[in-house]
């Protein structure tokens, strides 16, 4: 057990920079048929089960490096979450904002930055609270909210925020 965690430290060592967890790749689950499809924190399009073809819940972490590649290059609305583990309200509100982008698959993405070790990302956006979060469109704050709220009031907040036109 020891040799086989020594071993993914070095490879993980031997790839520097790149190596970044918030860039990984996650299994998702297909909510339709069941499958299960890799889905990385970035890319050109939107996931899509490669059975049934059906939109995918788009779910990835960022962090100051990689939120460039993984929010703001979305083609889809971006529902930024600027969260802290320590953070009660933070908690409480993550299995709501989970169920929306499940509910919302292929039509919003969902991106989570844990404050602690994202200062930047914190400090660009003024976050004075947490939880803090935003609806960007093109990049582009779209709406704002600070505070935890039930599903039912973010699902509100959040279809209004798509249904206006972007900035």
């Amino acid at each position: 057990m020891v040799c086989c965690l020594m071993r993914e430290a070095a490879r993980r060592q031997g790839r520097g920079q790149r190596d970044n967890e918030a860039m990984a790749s996650e299994l998702v689950r297909c909510g339709h048929c069941g499958q299960r499809n890799r889905v990385p924190a970035a890319a050109a399009g939107t996931p899509r089960c490669g059975k049934c073809h059906r939109p995918l819940p788009w779910i990835a972490d960022a962090d100051d490096t990689t939120f460039a590649d993984v929010a703001e290059a979305a083609k889809i609305p971006v529902l930024v979450d600027l969260w802290a583990p320590w953070c009660g309200p933070c908690r409480m509100v993550s299995p709501a904002l989970e169920q929306l982008a499940r509910d919302l698959a292929g039509k919003v993405k969902l991106v989570k930055v844990n404050v602690d070790v994202s200062p930047q990302v914190s400090q660009r956006f003024g976050a004075q609270a947490i939880p803090t979060l935003l609806v960007l469109r093109g990049g582009r704050v779209a709406a704002r909210q600070t505070g935890a709220a039930p599903l039912a009031a973010l699902r509100a907040w959040v279809d209004n925020a798509l249904a206006t036109p972007a900035p």
